[in-house]
């Protein structure tokens, strides 16, 4: 006798999944937001981009000034990109591996760089293993790539 295997497109995961790809994108764009300076100065671990841009230098020490100001800027072009892309449910499969390879970077940046609190503290690692794991999901319900699926 076959077992079915539960998965995260079984129905009564569907909203677990929704969940997982709202939760990564927001997440993102709240970062993004506060790089834009659109959260308060109490709410901000940035608050502009020059800020973003010197933090990003210190974690890409070991890059040159004007790669490391290339890095900022990539960084918040993908993660706006990946967050649509996620709340979409456009191309998920790219995006949650997209998002899950940014946040490792993050991660290993952050710890090498400050030490292991700071990914630790704002959950980086779990973020990564999240998008990871949402990588390599079969199906994506409730998503452009289920509408646009062939039968």
């Amino acid at each position: 006798m076959l077992l079915k295997t539960n998965t995260m497109t079984d129905i009564k995961n569907q909203f677990p999944q929704l969940f997982l790809r709202l939760a990564l994108a927001v997440t993102m764009l709240s970062a993004v937001a506060d790089r834009f300076g659109f959260w308060s100065k109490e709410n901000s671990a940035w608050g502009n981009m020059e800020s973003f841009k010197e933090y990003t230098r210190q974690l890409t020490f070991f890059l040159p000034e004007a790669l490391s100001t290339v890095s900022a800027y990539a960084a918040t072009f993908l993660e706006i990109l990946f967050s649509l892309m996620l709340i979409l449910g456009f191309k998920t499969k790219f995006a949650a591996y997209g998002s899950g390879i940014l946040m490792l970077i993050f991660a290993i940046s952050m710890t090498i760089a400050s030490g292991p609190k700071a990914p630790l503290n704002y959950s980086v690692w779990v973020g990564s293993a999240a998008a990871l794991l949402l990588a390599v999901q079969q199906h994506y319900s409730l998503s452009i790539d289920q509408l646009t699926k062939k039968i």
